[in-house]
C-alpha cells in the first residue's frame, strides 16, 4: 500500500518535465483526492493511502502531466482569496483580474446599494466576490454561454449570494430588460484571432472568452458603443484588456466624452485595466 509520501515522490517526479511547481502541484491534488490540507501531508508521510485514493490520486496525475490546467483538473480556482468552481466551459480565474475587482472596491462603501453588471461573466468571479463583499448591492451576471452561467450559479450558492443572471450577448440582456447600472465589470476576449492557435491557453480554456477579433478590440469597442444605453449618469465602467490596447481602449473610450478615462497598468507594467467615470 502506497504512503502519502511515497505517492508525493512518484508525482512530483512524473509533473516535473511539464510545471515549474511539481511539488505543490502534488500536493494540491493528493490533498483534493485525500481531504486533508497541505500541511497535513507533509507531516504525515507514512500514512496509507486507501487503493481508491491511490487509484484517484493517479488519475488526476495523468491528466495533469498531459497538460490539462491543474485548476480543471481540480475543478477549483482561487480568486480573492476564495474559492470558485471552474470547469472546460470558463475562462480560469486569475490574479490579473484581481486588480479590477480591487478598483471596484475601492470606488464603493460597504454599504453601497447600486446597481452592478458583470458581463461576460464566466465563472461568476469577478461578481460574486463583488456581491460576497457589498452584500447590499444589487448584481447581474451576463453571459452569452449557458454552460458558463451554469457554472456561476455554482458559484453564486457557494458563497451564499443570489445574483441575477441573464443569457446573451454583451450587453443585449441588460438593453432587453431597460437596466440602468451604477458600476460595469468585464474581462471579455481580449486576444487576437490569429495569436489563438500558437498559445499554450487555447489548448485547454474554451475560444470564446478569449477570441477578441482581428485585433483583440472587437468586443470592447462593441461593448464601449452601448455603454451609455445601460449606465446611470455618473456610473464607473471598469475592464481588464489586454497588454498593448491600453492606447485603442483609451481612444474608443474617450468617443464617449467621459468626465475620466484612465488605463492602469499591474504589477508588471502592462496594461491590464481600462477605467470610465461617465
Amino acid at each position: 500500500m502506497k504512503t502519502v509520501a511515497a505517492a508525493l515522490r512518484a508525482a512530483t517526479q512524473t509533473l516535473g518535465a511539464g510545471s515549474d511547481t511539481a511539488a505543490l502541484d502534488a500536493q494540491l491534488l493528493l490533498a483534493q483526492v485525500s481531504g486533508r490540507g497541505r500541511a497535513w501531508l507533509l507531516t504525515h508521510g507514512d500514512w496509507p493511502l486507501t487503493p481508491p485514493q491511490a487509484r484517484r490520486f493517479s488519475a488526476l496525475v495523468a491528466r495533469s502531466a498531459r497538460g490539462e490546467p491543474l485548476a480543471y483538473v481540480r475543478r477549483r480556482q482561487a480568486f480573492f482569496d476564495r474559492d470558485f468552481h471552474v470547469s472546460p466551459a470558463v475562462l480560469i480565474p486569475r490574479p490579473e483580474s484581481e486588480q479590477l475587482l480591487e478598483q471596484a472596491l475601492a470606488h464603493t462603501l460597504h454599504d453601497f446599494s447600486g446597481t452592478v453588471a458583470d458581463v461576460g461573466t464566466g465563472s461568476g468571479a469577478l461578481g460574486i466576490a463583488f456581491a460576497a463583499l457589498r452584500p447590499r448591492a444589487r448584481v447581474i451576471l451576463t453571459d452569452i454561454s449557458p454552460a458558463a452561467l451554469a457554472v456561476a450559479r455554482v458559484n453564486a450558492r457557494r458563497h451564499g449570494v443570489w445574483p441575477t443572471f441573464l443569457q446573451g450577448d454583451l450587453l443585449d440582456p441588460l438593453l432587453a430588460r431597460g437596466e440602468r447600472v451604477d458600476l460595469l465589470l468585464a474581462n471579455l476576449p481580449y486576444v487576437r484571432s490569429a495569436d489563438l492557435p500558437g498559445l499554450e491557453i487555447s489548448r485547454h480554456e474554451p475560444w470564446t472568452a478569449l477570441d477578441g477579433g482581428a485585433e483583440g478590440m472587437d468586443l470592447i469597442r462593441r461593448l464601449l458603443e452601448d455603454l451609455r444605453c445601460v449606465s446611470q449618469p455618473g456610473a464607473l465602467v471598469l475592464l481588464e484588456i489586454g497588454m498593448q490596447q491600453g492606447a485603442e481602449a483609451l481612444r474608443l473610450a474617450r468617443a464617449l466624452r467621459p468626465r475620466q478615462a484612465q488605463v492602469y497598468q499591474d504589477l508588471a507594467g502592462l496594461d491590464r485595466v481600462l477605467r470610465v467615470d461617465l
